[in-house]
């Protein structure tokens, strides 16, 4: 089964960080402090986590990308937390930009990509995991979260 959507999720998260600068630099509504520190942690912390994923994913020798099917159920590292951890990632970086621009209207960018990611992504993924894997990814489905 192959997905219908030609963007894949990193194409999302280039097309939302634009539209994050674009935002803040057209309608610059400055309603909270720019928070540079917070901002590059979360940058960070989601780097790390999608090349974390990444990683394992490599290792394993199955796919990240959600059109093609999986080999192989991770269940260690940041799938241990995170069912999706490279779309938290994704989330993360958008999060830590908004942060760093500290205008609201760049806020809208990470919310775009999580309603981008729940309604577009996420449910075609897992039913292909549960197609794939049956039981052993229900099991793992009832012990970690979709997102934390």
């Amino acid at each position: 089964m192959k997905r219908k959507n030609s963007l894949l999720p990193p194409s999302y998260l280039f097309i939302y960080l634009i539209l994050a600068v674009f935002l803040h630099l057209i309608f610059p509504v400055k309603n909270i402090i720019t928070a540079c520190f917070f901002g590059l942690v979360l940058i960070v912390l989601g780097l790390t986590i999608n090349l974390w994923a990444d990683n394992l994913s490599k290792k394993k020798k199955t796919i990240v990308k959600p059109d093609k099917i999986p080999t192989y159920l991770i269940t260690k590292g940041p799938f241990s937390f995170s069912r999706h951890p490279m779309y938290l990632g994704f989330v993360l970086i958008l999060l830590g930009v908004s942060l760093i621009l500290g205008s609201l209207t760049s806020f809208i960018a990470p919310v775009l990509m999580f309603i981008t990611l729940e309604r577009k992504f996420i449910p075609f993924e897992e039913k292909q995991m549960k197609k794939c894997f049956g039981k052993k990814y229900l099991e793992y489905q009832k012990k970690v979260r979709r997102w934390l």
